[in-house]
């Protein structure tokens, strides 16, 4: 790999479990063409993000990923490797695999932290995975990252972190559920919201735990907005739903991929194919172009790395 490339020569590559998102403030995006020259401006509105889920740092399988340690190292890579460099990076959870030992746990989001030190990009920012933040309602997380949830503004687009896996109940929560409307209200109406979630907020398949229980108030008080993207991980799959005019986009995973909902009697992970090693495990390119603010989200498989 060259040491650096434009983005869409990237996107064809396919680094290991990236998603790459392109997103653009009002009045729109870049043109595709702009965007394969790798001419996009940092100063015109024009952005694009890239999203990283599912690294479960401590994962040890090999008959899920014997490179289990080596996918995320070589993800950071890619992304170095972008030209132009993305805003900003989101990871949307489980960044560490779970473990009752509070030390371990700690070792592991510390090891994460030291790894990543190699992106080029700032700011990172994160949100927790129910193997970060469940068995100590996200303790260790915050002394490491922060907060579970928050908001911020890029170039016209209103960006909300909330978190569904700190209760290990897997609930937003009433209180998070006050801060989601206030700091909603805030908005002009047209204001473009993207929201990151670890876990869907709809009830894909809660027999797998692929739901939040109060997910469906979070949705009602989104749906009062007139833009609304969520990006969520948890799955490790690819997966796109409606629920009314919220889009939910699911990213794949750095560390192995799981089943269809519902298509086996369990949840477990699919095995690792020597044939075709990197399979289940992708990126996705979302674009916005246009007035009013549109995303396109296309999702590219990996055959091999």
């Amino acid at each position: 790999m060259k040491a650096t490339m434009d983005r869409r020569g990237f996107l064809h590559l396919g680094a290991l479990g990236v998603g790459v998102v392109c997103s653009g403030a009002l009045p729109g995006c870049a043109s595709s063409a702009m965007q394969a020259q790798g001419t996009a401006s940092k100063d015109s509105g024009e952005f694009y993000f890239v999203q990283l889920s599912d690294t479960h740092w401590g994962f040890e399988g090999p008959q899920v990923n014997p490179d289990a340690r080596g996918t995320l190292p070589r993800a950071i890579a890619a992304v170095n490797a972008l030209s132009p460099q993305p805003d900003f990076i989101m990871f949307t959870g489980d960044l560490t695999h779970t473990t009752e030992d509070p030390a371990v746990r700690r070792r592991r989001m510390a090891e994460f932290k030291s790894t990543i030190a190699a992106l080029k990009v700032a700011p990172v920012r994160f949100i927790p995975g129910e193997h970060d933040a469940a068995l100590d309602r996200g303790e260790a997380f915050i002394e490491n990252f922060g907060p579970t949830h928050y908001s911020f503004e890029h170039k016209g687009v209103h960006f909300i972190a909330l978190d569904n896996v700190s209760d290990p109940a897997a609930r937003i929560g009433q209180e998070q559920l006050d801060w989601l409307q206030a700091d909603l209200a805030k908005l002009a109406p047209a204001t473009p919201v993207v929201v990151f979630t670890h876990r869907p907020l709809f009830d894909l398949y809660p027999q797998w735990d692929w739901a939040t229980r109060d997910g469906a108030r979070a949705i009602e008080i989104l749906s009062a907005r007139q833009n609304v993207t969520v990006f969520y991980g948890h799955i490790h799959q690819e997966h796109h739903h409606m629920t009314g005019a919220v889009a939910h986009h699911a990213s794949r995973s750095l560390i192995f991929p799981l089943p269809a909902p519902g298509s086996q009697p369990k949840r477990d992970p699919i095995k690792w194919d020597a044939g075709a090693p990197y399979r289940g495990l992708g990126w996705r390119e979302m674009e916005a172009q246009g007035s009013p603010w549109q995303m396109e989200v296309q999702e590219h498989g990996i055959e091999r790395a």
